[in-house]
Parts: C-alpha cells; sequence; structure tokens
C-alpha cells in the first residue's frame, strides 16, 4: 500500500482526534452502546373508541403535558389498543390516522349554528344548543304528532322528525336511546354507521 504525504497527514490527523476524544471522555463504543429514551416514556395514555364507523375499534392516544392547570396536552401518537376485543391492537387506516382528525384546524370544537335566511355560522354554548334543540324538538313535537291514524287506530307517532345515533355508542346506550326515541313517538332512526 503506498500512502502519499497528504493520506499520511490525514491518517495522523484522524488518530490524534479520536485519541484526544478518547482521552476527553467520548467514547464510540459508550456511545453505541447507550440507548435512546423512548418517545412515549412521559406521555399520558387515553383509551378510547375509534370514531369513525361501527366496528368500534379500541385505540390508544398518547399525549404529552404535566396535566397542570395552565398546561395544553398536545396529542403526538395514536395506536390501536391490543386489550380491546374487537379489533384486537389493529386499526384500519382512517383509524391510524387519528392525530390528523384531532390536529386539524377545520375540526368543530364548538357548538354553532346557522339561523334561517343567513350565511353565517354563529357559535353557542353548549347550555344554549342543548336549550335550543329540545325547544325546537318540543315546538316540532306539539305540531305534528300523530294520535290516531285514518282508520282511527291508535298509533302515537311523531313523523317529521328523526334521529342519527353515533356509530361508537355500545349497545347499552343504543338501546336506552331507542327507548327514548319511542317514549317520545319518535319512528325515524338511523346509526351514522350506516351512512
Amino acid at each position: 500500500m503506498q500512502v502519499t504525504r497528504r493520506g499520511f497527514l490525514k491518517i495522523c490527523a484522524a488518530g490524534m482526534g479520536s485519541s484526544t476524544l478518547v482521552a476527553l471522555g467520548f467514547s464510540p463504543t459508550d456511545l453505541q452502546a447507550s440507548v435512546r429514551a423512548f418517545k412515549l416514556a412521559r406521555t399520558i395514555e387515553t383509551r378510547t373508541i375509534c370514531p369513525y364507523c361501527s366496528v368500534s375499534c379500541g385505540v390508544i392516544m398518547y399525549s404529552l403535558g404535566s396535566g397542570g392547570k395552565n398546561a395544553e396536552p398536545a396529542l403526538i401518537h395514536v395506536e390501536g389498543d391490543p386489550d380491546n376485543p374487537i379489533s384486537r391492537g389493529t386499526l384500519c387506516p382512517k383509524g391510524a390516522g387519528l392525530v390528523d382528525l384531532i390536529k386539524s384546524p377545520d375540526r368543530a370544537l364548538y357548538p354553532e349554528v346557522r339561523e334561517a335566511g343567513t350565511n353565517e355560522w354563529k357559535r353557542l354554548s353548549w347550555e344554549d344548543a342543548i336549550t335550543q334543540i329540545a325547544r325546537l324538538m318540543k315546538e316540532d313535537r306539539d305540531a305534528n304528532f300523530v294520535t290516531r291514524n285514518d282508520q282511527g287506530q291508535l298509533v302515537n307517532r311523531w313523523n317529521t322528525t328523526g334521529l342519527v345515533a353515533a356509530s361508537t355508542a355500545n349497545n347499552e346506550s343504543l338501546y336506552l336511546t331507542s327507548k327514548w326515541l319511542r317514549s317520545l313517538g319518535m319512528v325515524t332512526a338511523d346509526t351514522q354507521a350506516r351512512i
């Protein structure tokens, strides 16, 4: 092997530099042996259900934040819940992309109403939204409730309003929702999973 003068100087400089770093405490073997911190080590784990369809896959969401009063938690990772008996840790592409849904600037965070004759959406408080929904439902039921049909049979129906239930609701809450709707006389009900 033939080494030029320039190559010889490069080898000497590299040797002196590495021996100096070792003398200062920097060892490549120690660096290679060190373990990188796990990115989810300091996160808060929250278990929930995917909101997209009626399968109700289990989701684990990881957020960073101290949980203090003025600390805003930041969602950093979403994965399937292996303890969930339905999905057993698997997620479809939509479920795996929940971080994008949650962090979307177009996500609705507050109830809004667009009143008749306007093109603008007006923000409401939750209390006002629930009050307005209850008032409109009562007005419609009072105006359109059918006690007897054309043959005189007792039917107690409310045909002008329907309800679309959430696809992520469990059987028990959907059973109670159905009982509540039927007690009002509402016959039109469906679930968001079929849409």
